[in-house]
Order: structure tokens, then C-alpha cells, then sequence
């Protein structure tokens, strides 16, 4: 069964203490798949070159942000890393790119959030990979394109980051509902993408609101990633779609 290739917005970090619907979809997914490994691009992760985690054993925890509740920084996701399926996934970015490695960082919680949702048991071996943020959205595609037969030997794809991620524009007071702006983006977004418009590669002069949506592009350089990885000429599937603090985007989209 070919395993699947999905863009999930991270969120804020709380996504790993709090329960929400979110969490509740992610934890469903998790329990629904069974993959060989999981890849993970990581939005808080930027490089010069596509690096790829080349560990053995366990991963150490990086807890990448500041203020938020004592219960979060206790958090431990001992996922293992394989380094057989890192170099497999270092030999197939190699067609397309050169390809660094890695073999000391730990997880980011640009992937423990998730994968904690996912797959709590951390019984599952798991290869972090950087972005390139200031790489093409084409380029990007190609990384997604290279591991897409990787799926077939049972390793999911993940592109951990967010459609609608800018800091200064949220709202956080109460449940605040979605912004207009942001809705329109991810709609263009969506529409572009399933149509397989050569249209979305050029988001940043075509779509609406791109710049107060998208005011750095590392947290959709994975969107793009997942979208190479996916099913040639499949829609993408929107599996969630919410936004915190009028415009965090939270959606989780299967390619």
C-alpha cells in the first residue's frame, strides 16, 4: 500500500499538551497508517542545501521556543532515526541536488509536534530533512518528485510548516474568526494547486494577500515538497482546514 505525502501545518507548539480537533484528526491519521519511516520537512529547519538527519539511535529534543507553560518543555518524543532510510533518501535527493547530512542535530518541534500526535509510541523511524526557503517553489517540487517512489516502499512524506503563518498579523484575543484575507489565500492556493496551474508556482505575483500570508516563505517551502510527492495528477485533499487567532493557518493536506 503506497503510503501517503502530506503537507500538516504545525501550529503553535501547544498542539503537543493541548486537545483539539486538530490533534484529535492527527491522532486519527496516525492510527490509520502503519508506514516502514517517516521523512519530515521541517519549516524550523533552513539550510543552504538540502540536508538530510543521518542518525543512529534516538534523537535529542530541541525545544525551539520561549514562554510558553513548564509542561511543554517536559515533553519527550524519543524517536529513532535509520540511517539506512536517511541514505535512501539522501541517494534519491541526489538526483536532483547536492545533498548535505547531518548527524547530530535533534528534532525540532516543527516535527516532534506532530509526529507526537501522530505516532505517540515513537515506534516508528523517522528522518528529519531541512528546507531551502529561498529555492523556487519548481525546485522545491523536484525534492518532492525525487522521494515519490519511496512511497511505494511503505515511507511517508511529511511537510511540516503552514499555508498562512505570519506572526505579526494574529489576533490573540479569544476564538477569533478566520480572517478574510487569509481564507482567500488558501483558497487560491487550493484551487491553483488542483488544477495543476503552473499558475500557483507564482503565488507571490498572482495569488491574494501572498505577501501578508506568506511574509517569509520557510513555512510554505514544505507545502511545495509534499505537493511534488504526491499522486501525479491527483488533487490535493484537504483533510483539515482551521486558523487560530483569526489567521494561523491549520490545515492538513493530502497529496
Amino acid at each position: 500500500m503506497r503510503s501517503p505525502a502530506l503537507f500538516l501545518a504545525h501550529g503553535s507548539p501547544m498542539l503537543a499538551i493541548e486537545d483539539n480537533a486538530y490533534t484529535a484528526l492527527l491522532g486519527k491519521l496516525g492510527e490509520g497508517i502503519r508506514p516502514q519511516a517517516v521523512v519530515v520537512f521541517t519549516a524550523h529547519w533552513m539550510t543552504r542545501q538540502p540536508t538530510v538527519s543521518v542518525v543512529e539511535g534516538t534523537y535529542d529534543m530541541i525545544y525551539d521556543f520561549s514562554g510558553f507553560p513548564r509542561e511543554l518543555y517536559e515533553v519527550v518524543y524519543p524517536a529513532r532515526g535509520s540511517v539506512e532510510w536517511a541514505e535512501r533518501v539522501r541517494e534519491r535527493l541526489g538526483g536532483v541536488a547536492e545533498v548535505a547530512v547531518d548527524r547530530t542535530r535533534g528534532l525540532d518541534h516543527g516535527s516532534w509536534v506532530l509526529l507526537y500526535r501522530l505516532f505517540p509510541k515513537a515506534d516508528i523511524p523517522v528522518v528529519q530533512a531541512s528546507v531551502v526557503p529561498w529555492w523556487t517553489p519548481k525546485q522545491l517540487l523536484q525534492l518532492g518528485e525525487a522521494l515519490r517512489p519511496l512511497r511505494d516502499e511503505g515511507v511517508m512524506i511529511i511537510g511540516s510548516g503552514g499555508t498562512v503563518h505570519n506572526l505579526m498579523a494574529l489576533r490573540w484575543e479569544g476564538h477569533a474568526e478566520a480572517d478574510e484575507w487569509a481564507v482567500a489565500f488558501d483558497d487560491w492556493l487550493l484551487s491553483r494547486s488542483a488544477a495543476h496551474s503552473e499558475e500557483v508556482f507564482e503565488y507571490e505575483n498572482k495569488a491574494p494577500y501572498a505577501k501578508q500570508a506568506v511574509p517569509t516563505p520557510e513555512h510554505l517551502a514544505p507545502y511545495w515538497i509534499a505537493y511534488g510527492a504526491g499522486d501525479r495528477g491527483g488533487a490535493p485533499r484537504v483533510l483539515f482546514r482551521e486558523y487560530q487567532y483569526g489567521s494561523l493557518s491549520l490545515m492538513a493536506v493530502a497529496f
